[in-house]
């Protein structure tokens, strides 16, 4: 019988995996625990009916699954309108090209042959995932469609380029994130929130929250124009430095070693240096990024700036920051509510963030119905 974990994170997408050998259903749920909720099934015949109740994200189908054979079970359901589009990874034991070549043929999206990392597998159901959600924003009104989809081409944009330090005009930010300020200003931005919670680029949906909030924090003080699109276009760049850290590092699930705290804690460090290679990017864009982790009483990093060395911009970003640390759905975490998150800054961080700010923060969010 199908297992499913409803207990899990509400936010997470759910995958469902069809392998008829129970010991590598038990290594995929384990594989997957952290970043979906799953429902495994011993074969095939009994996953269509339970599907229908509980569509999934994505499929995981080992080739040894039956009573239908798996390269079958694919096409039967390439064939129903509920899954046509449905991401499908087939496992197989062996990496022959004629497996290979039946299982594409069937309608697999990707194909992995055991032994395979974890990793492996994660990414092969993420970034089909991805493409599933972002075809799904095009279907979207036109303002948000353009804030989600501009803001993820440029952040891609960046990735592409950042080893080779080739440096990312300020202009093509601002352009990217010019619906995502008047869908704030307008009050139509939920949805961009909502959408990107399904996105498997944990460091886009964070970049793009952070930009959401700072921009909803700048027009609560007051701010407007070319000051409004520095904050959106700053959130977005404040942590890529995290695209020079290993996948394994920056969603490992546990603690992590002193070096790879170290690793972690030189994205900022990482983010300023990329940044000042940007000749036309303002100056407090490199302050959101190289400050965001600062603490007013210097226990940030990676400075340990502490107090008036840290300008209005700098605290702003560093509460927005914390709030989506905290409110994220992450591999190695559950997210917090809105409530509990606030809860933990307001009364457990008060040294080190700018109560005043971060009270009108609140106010904010409350009365954005956030």
């Amino acid at each position: 019988m199908a297992q499913i974990d409803h207990k899990s994170n509400s936010r997470r997408e759910l995958v469902a995996v069809i392998d008829s050998s129970e010991s590598h259903r038990r290594q995929v749920e384990h594989a997957l625990m952290s970043f979906y909720r799953v429902a495994s099934y011993g074969d095939t015949g009994e996953v269509m009916a339970a599907m229908h109740k509980f569509p999934p994200c994505a499929i995981v189908v080992d080739k040894g699954a039956g009573p239908l054979d798996a390269l079958e079970f694919i096409k039967s359901l390439r064939r129903h309108p509920l899954f046509l589009d449905v991401p499908v990874v087939f496992i197989s034991a062996t990496d022959d090209p004629a497996t290979r070549k039946a299982a594409m043929e069937s309608g697999a999206n990707s194909f992995l042959a055991k032994p395979y990392r974890r990793s492996m597998l994660i990414r092969a159901i993420s970034q089909q995932i991805n493409k599933a959600v972002e075809r799904r924003w095009e279907k979207l009104p036109t303002l948000q469609r353009d804030a989600l989809i501009g803001t993820m081409d440029i952040f891609n944009s960046v990735s592409d380029v950042i080893e080779s330090g080739e440096p990312i005009a300020y202009s093509k930010v601002t352009d990217a994130c010019g619906p995502l300020v008047e869908a704030v200003g307008t009050g139509d931005f939920k949805v961009i929130l909502s959408e990107v919670r399904g996105h498997d680029n944990f460091s886009y949906a964070h970049s793009l929250g952070v930009a959401t909030l700072l921009l909803l924090f700048g027009y609560t003080i007051g701010l407007k124009g070319e000051e409004l699109s520095l904050l959106g276009s700053g959130g977005l760049l404040h942590d890529v430095g995290k695209m020079s850290i290993p996948y394994e590092v920056l969603n490992k699930v546990g603690a992590l070693s002193k070096d790879e705290q170290d690793l972690m804690k030189g994205h900022v460090t990482g983010t300023h240096d990329y940044l000042e290679k940007c000749l036309d990017l303002p100056r407090n864009i490199l302050l959101i990024g190289s400050q965001h982790h600062e603490r007013l009483d210097g226990s940030g990093y990676p400075k340990g700036l502490k107090g008036g060395e840290l300008n209005e911009l700098a605290r702003m970003s560093s509460i927005v920051d914390v709030f989506c640390a905290l409110s994220d759905r992450r591999p190695y975490k559950t997210a917090m509510a809105a409530e509990q998150a606030l809860h933990v800054m307001i009364n457990d961080m008060t040294g080190r963030l700018d109560q005043q700010l971060l009270l009108l923060f609140r106010e904010m969010l409350l009365d954005s119905g956030r």
